[in-house]
Order: C-alpha cells, then sequence, then structure tokens
C-alpha cells in the first residue's frame, strides 16, 4: 500500500478524488448496514409486541439517516487537499440535515405520543391532538432556525435576536394558529365538544358526529356521509347546538302538534258519552269528569236549567285526556321527564294541539319510529272523538266539489247561494 500512497501522493488532485469518493462509499456502507441490518432486526422485535408506533411512523428510519451524515461530517476534514470552504459548506450541510432529521423524528414521536393517548377510555373527553401540534409548531420554528444558522454558519442567537423586529409580522402570519390554540384551550378546559359529540352548526351546513379536534379544525362527519372541516375558532365565536346532553339523559324530546279543524269541536251528548266508555283508558275519566260536572252543575239550582249556564263535556278536552293516558301507558315513552299535552293558539291551518313528550331511548330509527306509531294511532283514532284534521283543500277536493256542483245543476246552486248562511260543523265560511 505505501507505493500506492507515494504514487498518489504526487497527484494531489486524483488523491484528493479517491479520497472522497472513499468518503462516500464508506457514508453509503454505513447507511446500509444500519438499515438493512440494525434497522430491520429493530423492526422484527417490535412486530412482536405492542409497540408498533415506532415502525408505523418510521421514527428508527429517520433516526437511522443521521449515520451517513455523520460520517460525511466527520470525515470530511481527513480528506486531503479539499478547501476549507467546501469543508465548511460540506459539514454545514451535514448539520442541518442532522438537525432536520431529529426534527422529523420528534415529530414523529409527538404523534406515536397522540396515538397513544388515544388508546385510553377517556381520550376523548380532553384530547391533546391540538397542544402537540403547538408543539410541533415551537419544535419546527426552533429547528428552522437551527438549520439558517448552521447553513450560514453563524450563532442562532443572531437569528433570534431579529425575531424581536420580526414579531408584528409573525403575529400577522400566526394570526389564526394563536386563535385556535386559545380555542382549543377554551374547548379542553370547559369541556364544549368532545370526539363523538353529535353537533349541529346550520351557518356551515354542519350536522353530525364529531370525529377529530385538531388545533386548526374540528372534523364532523354528517349524516350524508360527507366530512365538514370547521375552524376551531368558530366553536368559540359562533354559536351551535351540541346534543350530548340529549344522548346523556336517556330521553329525547317529541314536540309534535295536530292540527284539528276547529268546526269539529262540539259537546258530547248522552249518546257519544257512552260510546266513548268503550275506551278502558278513559272509563275512569269520564266518571270522574261526569262527577265533577254533575256536582258543579247541581250548584247552580235554576239557573242549571238552562244548557248554556251548565258545564259539560266536549270532544277535545275528552280527546287530550285519551291522548295523555295513552302516552302514560306506552312503552316507548320515558314516564320520569315532562309529559303533557296541550292547546296552543288557535292559526289560520286549525287549532294545534302539541303533543310534548320524551322517549326513553335516543337512539334515532327507534326514536323515529316511536314518534311515528304514535301520531299514527291518534291520527286514525280522531273519528272516533268527532274531530277532524284540519288542512287545505287539494286539487281532489275541489274536483270533488265542481262535480258536485255538476250533479245539482246550476239552479240548485243558485238557490242555495240565496239561502241565509247557516253555521254548522258541515259548512265553513
Amino acid at each position: 500500500m505505501t507505493p500506492w500512497l507515494e504514487w498518489l501522493r504526487t497527484y494531489p488532485e486524483l488523491q484528493t478524488l479517491v479520497a472522497c469518493v472513499a468518503l462516500i462509499a464508506t457514508a453509503w456502507l454505513a447507511n446500509w448496514i444500519v438499515k438493512r441490518i440494525l434497522v430491520r432486526g429493530l423492526y422484527r422485535i417490535l412486530r412482536h409486541t405492542r409497540e408498533t408506533g415506532l415502525q408505523d411512523f418510521g421514527i428508527i428510519r429517520r433516526l437511522s439517516n443521521i449515520v451517513p451524515a455523520l460520517v460525511l461530517s466527520v470525515g470530511v476534514t481527513a480528506v486531503p487537499g479539499l478547501p476549507d470552504a467546501a469543508v465548511t459548506v460540506v459539514r454545514n450541510v451535514c448539520g442541518g440535515f442532522i438537525v432536520l432529521t431529529i426534527a422529523l423524528a420528534l415529530g414523529a414521536l409527538l404523534d406515536i405520543i397522540n396515538l397513544a393517548y388515544q388508546r385510553r377510555t377517556d381520550a376523548h373527553l380532553h384530547p391533546i391532538k391540538g397542544y402537540l401540534q403547538v408543539i410541533k409548531i415551537v419544535l419546527y420554528a426552533i429547528a428552522t432556525i437551527l438549520i439558517i444558522a448552521t447553513l450560514i454558519d453563524r450563532s442562532p442567537l443572531i437569528l433570534l435576536s431579529g425575531l424581536g423586529a420580526m414579531a408584528a409580522v409573525l403575529m400577522l402570519i400566526f394570526q389564526d394558529t394563536i386563535l385556535s390554540l386559545v380555542a382549543s384551550v377554551q374547548i379542553s378546559s370547559n369541556d364544549i365538544v368532545r370526539v363523538g359529540d353529535w353537533i349541529e352548526m346550520p351557518q356551515l351546513n354542519a350536522d353530525g358526529d364529531v370525529i377529530d379536534i385538531a388545533l386548526h379544525t374540528v372534523k364532523v362527519q354528517n349524516w350524508d356521509k360527507t366530512i365538514t372541516n370547521i375552524p376551531t375558532k368558530r366553536f368559540i365565536s359562533d354559536s351551535f347546538k351540541n346534543w350530548r346532553g340529549m344522548q346523556q339523559s336517556g330521553g329525547r324530546r317529541i314536540k309534535r302538534s295536530l292540527y284539528l279543524d276547529q268546526h269539529s269541536v262540539h259537546f258530547l251528548d248522552a249518546e257519544e258519552r257512552k260510546r266513548l266508555h268503550r275506551f278502558s283508558l278513559l272509563e275512569d275519566y269520564l266518571v270522574t269528569k261526569s262527577q265533577e260536572i254533575d256536582d258543579w252543575n247541581a250548584r247552580l239550582a235554576e239557573r242549571g236549567r238552562e244548557p248554556v249556564n251548565t258545564r259539560r263535556v266536549t270532544n277535545i278536552g275528552t280527546f287530550r285526556a285519551y291522548v295523555e293516558h295513552y302516552l302514560r301507558n306506552h312503552q316507548g315513552i320515558h314516564q320520569g321527564m315532562t309529559l303533557m299535552v296541550r292547546q296552543l293558539s288557535p292559526t289560520a291551518d286549525g287549532l294545534p294541539l302539541e303533543i310534548y313528550c320524551f322517549t326513553n331511548t335516543v337512539a334515532w330509527t327507534q326514536y323515529e319510529a316511536i314518534q311515528s306509531d304514535i301520531f299514527d294511532h291518534l291520527l286514525a283514532i280522531l273519528p272516533e272523538f268527532g274531530l277532524r284534521v284540519f288542512q287545505h283543500p287539494s286539487g281532489a277536493d275541489m274536483r270533488h266539489w265542481g262535480e258536485s256542483i255538476t250533479q245539482r245543476g246550476a239552479p240548485a246552486l243558485a238557490q242555495e247561494q240565496e239561502r241565509p248562511f247557516e253555521a254548522g260543523p258541515d259548512r265553513t265560511a
């Protein structure tokens, strides 16, 4: 080997070239040994354990890239005849690459920490993804400063001293990040929203389950399986509805009205009361109500002879009592929550009879089935009380009316128009 070295010394340029090739070959060999032997062997060990996050996020493979960079950074000083400027450039580039590799590995480590935290049963109550993203931003900002300082071969303090003048610019650039960070802290500390909550934000067309809470955005999977990304700060500045309270209560509210035709409301005669005694749900009500009314009317003495002065049972009041007893005995209704049947103010669309109660389940499909079954029954049972549901005339109604006029003829219609109007349950104004 000595003659070859002596011969190479006579050709400095060739000696430098051979040394550079040998250095690159050494770096490549070190990289091959680390990745093919050490990294693969370590992955095989991790495959038989539960700690698969290191393999999934490639943190070990990233760290293995430091070895060839260190070989180049240290070995470049031993290359004879290489200019000092070239040595400085190689060492600075290798130093910057090492800093970048470590920063990426630490970022992957933060992802592993988030993954491990999400495996906890209470992770959805206090997610830490937003905080880890803030740490990532700070980490990458520091890494950027160190890389720039390494490449220009200057102290990082020089760059940091110039950041004071750029504070206003940085505040403007990272405005959304700062606002999102504040919003994330408030969301977590006040328990405003969690992963798995059903939320509604109509102004952003969001209606579904929260599937992810990050620093800048909250992902909502709508019921049509689309994804809506909502800025985190909007949960502080805008209003939204969180259905978590309903889900935790164990009951979901039914609040819907039957619109009754007011012309069908009347007092019950003896025959109608007798017929309604067939309903087992109304038997106690009718007996108690009749006794109460008889006692009231008995105190009227002479005035009680006039029907206008007496109290009488109405079909709509009896129907209200039936609906309430029906709900009290319904297996799908939560009996521990508010339950009432009430009249609302009359409207041009009829007299609203509102059913206000809660189901004993919060499952959407079961809730809709219970609600539909209740109103199916109420709509079908209405004629038994002499009541009608109000609805606007349709094309079929107008066609039947026209056919009726045609069958009776014009003279009969003219005579009917000449007669004075008589109010009645089957006539409308």
